[in-house]
């Protein structure tokens, strides 16, 4: 677990720093700019509360019920009840991971300056982290636009000292008796807090910034898998060559061919190609795997570059301008965040085609130049490896069904004020699920591949090869022989890639990889 300090200013966060808090036991302190910049603009959120002048959300209603002007001796109750009311989510509850994420992004927005909240509230909802406090949120209620409304209106819940909370024990129980175990109290809200605590695309946010430090992972582990199965099937390396991808100036796809390169110097595998005279070429899924790869990779980079102007962000509506001014806007609409969210699950579920594409052909005897059918012990007696490559398929198909885009899917709600929402924390949850297939796809592939590799007789891997064959077997995972419970291994394997030690054991061999 990751113990550092995160130190939050008035000018976002980074991409690390949301890891270590959602993920890691990383504190958070607030610096002397940020709550002077809140205790700024909170004092034009007083002037203007004092005034007759309505103002969205210091004295009105909210969305399409902003019309009303409502009177001073009803805002705090007009506060409470928005978060009340909002609190509406349904279904499973969300990870841990993810509300941590979503709270500490939301307090990233708060500490600019520029919603106007008293610094008591940036100063609670840091306790609230701090102790490891995190609020019960579920599934559904998010349309991704005028924030991810339900999961942040539950998380406020829990700093007004109600709802359900889970303990730093893992223990759900009301959150008032949370708070006073942890001599935390609860907030009074008054003017436009209620609101500046809903509007923002933090939760969507938060998953976009995991997913892309997952992903970045496993391109890496896809690219050792690839080269492990062109290894296998005694392919070429000489498509992987820096001068051929130079012509083609895609970064990504340089990068990919850079990695499988690494993992297969020195193979005594490789250079057989002519050796099988049907054989001109590998097939696509070997000799493409780079270019598959590498558009993935350079999907990915896009992805990123949209998460840091985001993380850089202050999103509320309205804001406080420097001036004093409080403007609406529409600063809190998903759409620059759902659109990558589905742009990776359509990396993802190609990434997880093309793997699956090169387990079959490790298992087909017609096309594995002299490997047995299935990778079994004894072909016929034994099924080897047949039906976890039905899983690995099953897996393909249910990413191929999670790359339809949610951002296309606008909902109207709030009475079509809110006539076009982003549903991009539709795109962020199915893009989890998608992450957690794409890595029990590759284990399946490194599971073949190993397998495959060890049958070959008579011929030496990579070191880099070398290192994942014994890396796996002394995790635990078993090689080549007769039939046996199949399960435990595929999860060991999945383990394996989703800890990041398939990744670790090549490097020990070649260093850093893209």
């Amino acid at each position: 677990m990751d113990m550092h300090t995160v130190v939050l200013g008035t000018s976002g966060t980074r991409a690390q720093d949301v890891i270590a808090v959602a993920r890691g036991a990383a504190r958070i302190e607030l610096s002397e700019e940020a709550l002077a910049a809140v205790a700024a603009s909170r004092a034009f959120i007083d002037e203007l509360a004092a005034k007759p002048d309505p103002v969205y959300g210091v004295s009105t209603g909210f969305g399409a019920l902003a019309v009303r002007h409502i009177s001073p001796e009803l805002r705090v109750q007009l506060q409470r009840n928005i978060v009340r009311s909002h609190a509406a989510g349904m279904g499973p509850r969300v990870e841990r991971e993810v509300v941590r994420a979503l709270m500490f992004l939301r307090l990233k927005t708060l500490a600019s300056g520029h919603t106007g909240v008293r610094p008591l509230v940036v100063e609670t909802m840091a306790a609230i982290l701090n102790a490891g406090i995190t609020p019960v949120v579920h599934e559904y209620g998010s349309l991704g636009c005028s924030g991810d409304l339900a999961p942040l209106s539950h998380c406020a819940l829990t700093l007004m000292g109600e709802g359900d909370a889970e303990g730093p024990d893992g223990v759900v129980r009301p959150a008032g008796e949370l708070l006073a175990a942890h001599g935390i109290e609860p907030v009074e809200l008054r003017e436009k807090e209620g609101l500046a605590l809903l509007n923002g695309t933090d939760g969507m946010l938060g998953m976009l910034v995991m997913a892309c430090a997952d992903l970045a992972r496993l391109f890496t582990s896809a690219d050792i898998t690839a080269a492990l199965s062109l290894e296998a099937l005694l392919g070429t390396d000489k498509v992987l060559a820096p001068e051929l991808h130079a012509i083609r100036p895609h970064p990504g796809q340089a990068a990919a061919a850079a990695n499988m390169s690494k993992v297969l110097t020195g193979s005594g595998f490789t250079g057989h190609l002519q050796d099988d005279a049907p054989r001109v070429q590998d097939a696509y899924s070997i000799r493409c795997a780079p270019q598959v790869a590498g558009a993935g990779r350079d999907t990915l980079d896009h992805a990123r570059l949209v998460a840091d102007r985001e993380l850089a962000a202050a999103v509320d509506n309205p804001v406080v301008l420097p001036d004093g001014r409080v403007e609406s806007n529409g600063n809190f609409h998903g759409a620059p965040v759902a659109y990558v969210l589905d742009f990776l699950a359509i990396a993802a579920a190609d990434l997880g085609s093309i793997a699956e594409r090169r387990t079959d052909r490790l298992l087909d005897k017609n096309r594995s130049h002299g490997l047995p059918a299935f990778l079994a012990g004894d072909p016929g007696v034994d099924s080897g490896l047949m039906i976890a490559q039905y899983t690995q398929a099953a897996l393909v198909s249910e990413l191929k069904r999670l790359a339809a885009p949610a951002s296309v899917d606008s909902i109207p709600s709030s009475a079509m004020q809110e006539d076009h929402v982003s549903m991009g924390w539709s795109a962020a949850r199915k893009l989890r699920t998608a992450v957690d297939n794409l890595t029990r796809i590759i284990a399946v592939e490194l599971y073949a591949a190993t397998r495959a590799i060890e049958m070959r007789e008579g011929l030496v891997p990579a070191p880099a090869t070398r290192a994942v064959l014994d890396a796996v077997r002394g995790a635990g995972i078993e090689g080549p022989g007769d039939d046996r419970f199949l399960a435990p291994d595929l999860a060991g394997a999945y383990a394996f890639v989703r800890d990041g030690k398939l990744v670790a054991a090549v490097e020990s061999v070649t260093g850093a990889l893209a």
